[in-house]
């Protein structure tokens, strides 16, 4: 792999991990961090096709109270890796995403570090708050966010020093059983991903809605985008007929105490 090609994956994982905590450009979803990693070794289309399916995956990954959600940007950061040096392209896309969900597991322990060594950086802060040195703060606070970069850029720059040939032999070594095992355990985790964020938004209002979708996705040749405006159109009709509905009910009745019964 060019020079150039990983200093540029090496700058991506590493925004990748500070954007699993900062949440501003979205660097650590798999959508962006795949198709950028494979924009910059040019296999844009492996990469996309990668990222899209570990989206689906991550779609229901969330952080809950203490329980930590699996680390999505090791796993995009890592896995896009993984299918560049191996060479597949397209065809590899199965094999990275079943190695993709150890891996996701596995950067919660690099979590757990990270977070363990910025124990002492808070009570440093503290101190510097009680002498009120503002600038010590900031400088301790980039100093944690760029802990959380090396935690998945110092991983991707060993991955990146393997050289391909090893890659390449090792999954080409892979009985075919076991390919396609991981293949269709890989389509299983997407579907229980897409499911997870089905039952947390699904209600008596939404359902309806998943049902055309399901409908219009099995009988028709719509691509991706048509079916994403069909979405975007249908949700703005509900919108613009809820506000309606809204307006028209504050209009028609003028007693307060019915619209409290009503909200009940």
């Amino acid at each position: 792999m060019p020079i150039i090609a990983i200093i540029l994956v090496i700058v991506i994982a590493f925004l990748a991990g500070m954007e699993g905590i900062l949440d501003q450009f979205q660097f650590h979803q798999p959508l962006v961090a795949c198709s950028l990693i494979g924009l910059v070794t040019g296999n844009l289309e492996a990469g996309v096709v990668l990222g899209g399916s570990l989206q689906m995956i991550a779609l229901g990954w969330a952080n809950i109270g203490a329980a930590v959600a699996p680390d999505a940007a090791l796993a995009s950061v890592a896995s896009s890796i993984i299918l560049v040096l191996g060479g597949q392209g397209i065809a590899g896309v199965s094999t990275a995403i079943a190695v993709a969900i150890p891996l996701a597991v596995a950067g919660l322990f690099l979590t757990m570090i990270v977070r363990t060594i910025a124990v002492p950086l808070v009570h440093m802060m503290d101190a510097a708050a009680e002498e009120g040195n503002i600038q010590k703060i900031e400088w301790l606070q980039i100093l944690g966010i760029c802990l959380q970069g090396l935690r998945i850029a110092i991983p991707a720059a060993a991955l990146l020093f393997i050289p391909a040939e090893i890659v390449r032999s090792t999954l080409e070594a892979m009985p075919e059983w076991l390919t396609t095992g991981m293949a269709i355990g890989g389509g299983m985790v997407v579907a229980v991903g897409y499911a997870m964020v089905i039952n947390m938004m699904a209600n008596r209002e939404v359902w309806p809605f998943f049902i055309i979708g399901f409908v219009v996705a099995a009988i028709s040749q719509l691509t991706l985008i048509a079916l994403g405006a069909l979405g975007i159109a249908l949700a703005l009709i509900y919108l613009n007929l809820s506000e309606r509905g809204n307006s028209s009910n504050c209009g028609s009745k003028g007693d307060p105490l019915d619209d409290i019964l009503n909200d009940y």
